[in-house]
């Protein structure tokens, strides 16, 4: 499984030093200093829409401009995916339709789809889930509306009922799944995802009093490194398993 790491964090010198190797998750609204940085430095990198930060700014998304933005990158070597456009609380009708905009525009782009990935919200129908399903190679799976906070019971029986929809006989997801927050050993260790992301790292390393101790590591880059390190220890599973909320699948071992 392919850990994304979102930037920014902890300023750019801190991003740069801490990000060499590793799998970069860049949002679309954070602008060119990022992406430019990630394509530069880490093994790979993924785009991020945006959608959920122009969102909480109050801001209109512009699906020109971010299509004039992945022509600048799609090409890359180290580009693994990038997100469709999509609606935050929108509904399906609304996300429909913005990626049906971005499909009118990217048509006249070749090669510009062959790494589109579109999100699955759960608060959306198991029909639209299937449609991805049979469409796509690989889909993003976000937690929204009634089931945004993930790892809840009501989140864990709605992501039962997707894998349901998702995997084969055999707990075998028949496209692969990207988790979008997803990037915790309690989610990973349960469900066969190709990759995840999380801003984990960016979140954490500011917060001084959670570094206490002797042995604290000494920079916020060395905090970084550390966080990293213990995220990427866990993989994900490699079927699904409908175990229950209190149990992990542990086919891995």
């Amino acid at each position: 499984m392919l850990h994304y790491h979102g930037l920014p964090f902890g300023g750019g010198q801190i991003s740069h030093l801490a990000m060499q190797g590793k799998h970069a998750f860049v949002s679309f609204a954070t602008g060119l200093s990022h992406i430019e940085m990630a394509a530069d430095i880490c093994q790979s990198f993924a785009i991020d829409n945006g959608a959920f930060s122009l969102w909480k700014s109050g801001k209109e998304y512009d699906v020109e401009q971010y299509v004039d933005f992945l022509l600048r990158w799609h090409r890359h070597p180290a580009l693994d995916f990038y997100l469709l456009p999509d609606v935050i609380d929108g509904g399906e009708d609304a996300n429909q339709k913005i990626r049906s905009k971005f499909f009118s525009l990217a048509q006249y782009h070749d090669g510009l789809m062959d790494l589109a990935v579109p999100v699955w919200h759960m608060d959306e129908s198991l029909d639209a889930l299937q449609a991805f399903i049979v469409t796509n190679k690989k889909i993003a799976l976000g937690s929204a509306g009634d089931y945004a906070q993930i790892g809840t019971d009501k989140w864990w029986h709605r992501m039962s009922e997707a894998m349901e929809v998702i995997c084969d006989a055999e707990g075998r997801p028949k496209c692969k799944l990207h988790g979008l927050r997803m990037l915790d050993g309690k989610i990973t260790s349960r469900l066969p995802l190709s990759s995840a992301d999380s801003t984990n790292v960016g979140r954490n390393i500011g917060i001084d009093k959670a570094w206490s101790g002797t042995y604290s590591p000494a920079s916020k880059q060395t905090r970084a490194i550390v966080m990293m390190e213990r995220i990427e220890q866990q993989s994900s599973a490699t079927i699904w398993t409908d175990v229950g909320y209190d149990k992990q699948n542990l086919e891995l071992f």
